[in-house]
């Protein structure tokens, strides 16, 4: 089953409400298990107790508004789940659409989490549950901020106009001291290298402490935009506690940084949206950890659901993965996810994000990836695919703008690379 974008509510759906649509398996009669879903959601329990009234449902329980189904299946996609009592259990799959008055939890992000992916997921009623979707109604874009730069700002400050940001990641991820991490910067800023990030595993390790880091890195960046006035963009990991991302974040902000990373699970909304509130800069939202709620096809949260929730939080930049990566996705998912980034959260507030493409990528997947998107507002981030050019780190760099040049241009990466030497021994070295 592929995660896919879900058409949003039409007029007919009362616009106070949250929307949530679910694949879901289960070997009940479908719609009692969706009355469970709804029930343990909102106002219901398993057992009538007293003050559930039905004028308290009416208004706050959750309403099961659409039941499609899809498949029967002979064998539970997971383990734990219970079956009907008597004749022998078939699953059944099915889309459904359940939706909560936003009076239950409020414009709030952390309850609304509580609310579409809280303890429904244990329900014993289900062998497979996935949230593919969520509709919001406008509170929610009052409340938030969404995202201070986006892709517009972001291609202002990097100084970077028709084209993707072609960017990279510090390796090795740790090990590397302050000065040996401003040695490498030096390389890839003379490079011509558009965007640098931390890896998510560096943040504030004893051989590389972040204060010192950042001090030993944006005097090679500095220096660099002195000399040529061209400021390439580094992304900083800070993530941690809240007062420490945003001391963290006044240093960056003192020595004339351009952007702050940080790893969305392990500082979660609470901790993502008071960063955003007090940041001046774009936040870069690594997604480390995405595999726990995406590599099942049959439970956790679809990326086209999950990503409206840190861009209305405030994410600037949002990791995608990338195509031909070294990971489990596939390039559909891939490409879906990228996409959903840039669809409008609403028309008063569009949230619009640079999807960030990662992932063992090189100069062979630019062509590929620009045909499958349609779109050069991304960053393009290749680790080995640079660093590791068999010519250095500036072939590595020059390699992949050429690619980048290649594919706009609709030119077949080969015949391109026959009077661009870089790109050629990239295609040699990397292969496909």
């Amino acid at each position: 089953m592929a995660d896919r974008a879900i058409k949003p509510p039409g007029e007919s759906y009362v616009r106070d409400s949250i929307y949530a649509t679910y694949w879901l398996e289960t070997a009940f009669p479908l719609a009692d298990a969706a009355a469970a879903m709804a029930g343990e959601q909102s106002s219901g329990t398993f057992l009538p107790v007293p003050g559930e009234s039905e004028a308290l449902k009416a208004r706050s329980a959750a309403v099961v508004e659409r039941i499609n189904e899809l498949n029967t299946v002979s064998q539970p996609s997971l383990p734990g789940a219970a079956v009907p009592k008597g004749e022998p259990p078939v699953w059944r799959q099915a889309e459904v659409v359940l939706s909560w008055p936003i009076a239950n939890m409020g414009a709030s992000l952390p309850n609304l989490l509580a609310t579409i992916a809280g303890n429904l997921f244990e329900l014993r009623q289900f062998s497979g549950l996935r949230l593919l979707d969520i509709t919001l109604p406008e509170p929610f874009t009052r409340v938030y901020p969404g995202p201070a730069f986006g892709i517009g700002g972001t291609r202002v400050l990097a100084g970077v106009k028709d084209r993707p940001l072609i960017g990279t990641i510090i390796k090795p991820s740790v090990g590397l001291g302050p000065e040996e991490t401003a040695a490498t910067v030096r390389q890839l800023i003379d490079g011509g290298i558009d965007f640098i990030k931390d890896d998510e595993l560096q943040a504030d390790g004893p051989h590389c402490p972040f204060d010192d880091r950042v001090r030993a890195v944006m005097r090679e960046i500095n220096n660099h935009a002195d000399r040529t006035g061209r400021k390439v963009m580094y992304a900083f990991n800070l993530t941690g506690e809240v007062d420490e991302m945003w001391r963290r974040h006044d240093l960056l902000l003192e020595t004339g940084a351009t952007c702050a990373m940080v790893s969305l699970h392990s500082v979660g909304l609470s901790g993502f949206t008071a960063l955003r509130r007090h940041a001046q800069m774009p936040i870069h939202a690594h997604r480390n950890g995405w595999g726990l709620f995406a590599r099942s096809p049959h439970f956790g949260i679809s990326y086209v659901a999950w990503q409206k929730l840190w861009r209305l939080a405030g994410a600037d930049h949002m990791h995608v993965n990338g195509l031909g990566n070294k990971f489990c996705e596939t390039d559909d998912s891939v490409i879906t996810s990228a996409r959903a980034c840039l669809i409008p959260l609403a028309e008063d507030k569009p949230c619009l994000v640079m999807p960030v493409f990662s992932s063992g990528q090189t100069a062979w997947q630019a062509s590929a990836t620009y045909e499958a998107l349609g779109s050069t507002d991304l960053i393009y981030c290749c680790g080995g695919g640079i660093i590791g050019h068999p010519d250095g780190i500036e072939a590595g760099v020059h390699s992949v703008r050429d690619a980048w040049a290649a594919a706009i241009a609709g030119a077949p990466l080969e015949d391109y690379a026959k009077t661009r030497p870089e790109l050629a021994r990239a295609l040699e070295a990397f292969g496909q």
